[in-house]
């Protein structure tokens, strides 16, 4: 299982990394375009506004998978001891619920996307497959949200039935 999770972390973080990549290239050429040749890309705006939507939601599974997100830590020398392990998984599931409703959230606005033909202003680019990609991956961070974070951890060892490291 955590060969499988690091082979869609990867994927994940593949994605994240090819859209930064294409925002950073995008910006830099339009800017020169503007300034050099009078003529900006024409729908760079629409563009960069997908990417940035990419680029937020991939790294929405990453930080959730790598319990990454902003905390308040004023209760925490009494919420940290072991006796309280209930409450820790408590929020991991509320988290997971928060996610999961999300993920269903914006599968609906992908569908009414689809029955309203939403597009883009600039270049007309249909908004129902940014929805549903939103969707998929809230519900993956849902998921990492359920799963321990030891499985995640790529540090750690993993071990078989008679003790020894895989």
């Amino acid at each position: 299982m955590r060969h499988t999770l690091n082979r869609v972390r990867l994927g994940v973080e593949t994605v994240l990394i090819t859209a930064l990549l294409a925002i950073v290239a995008l910006t830099f050429c339009d800017v020169l375009g503007r300034r050099l040749f009078g003529t900006p890309i024409y729908g760079a705006h629409d563009i960069t506004e997908h990417l940035m939507v990419i680029i937020i939601f991939c790294g929405l599974p990453l930080v959730t998978a790598d319990r990454g997100h902003l905390v308040v830590d004023l209760f925490d020398r009494w919420l940290s001891s072991p006796h309280l392990r209930w409450w820790h998984a408590l929020v991991s599931v509320g988290m997971a619920a928060i996610l999961f409703l999300i993920a269903w959230q914006y599968l609906l606005a992908a569908q009414q996307a689809v029955l309203i033909h939403e597009a883009s202003q600039a270049l007309y680019i249909p908004r129902s497959y940014m929805y549903a990609f939103m969707s998929f991956t809230a519900f993956l961070a849902g998921l990492a949200a359920l799963l321990p974070a030891s499985v995640f951890d790529p540090t750690a060892s993993v071990h078989d039935e008679e003790g020894n490291s895989l």
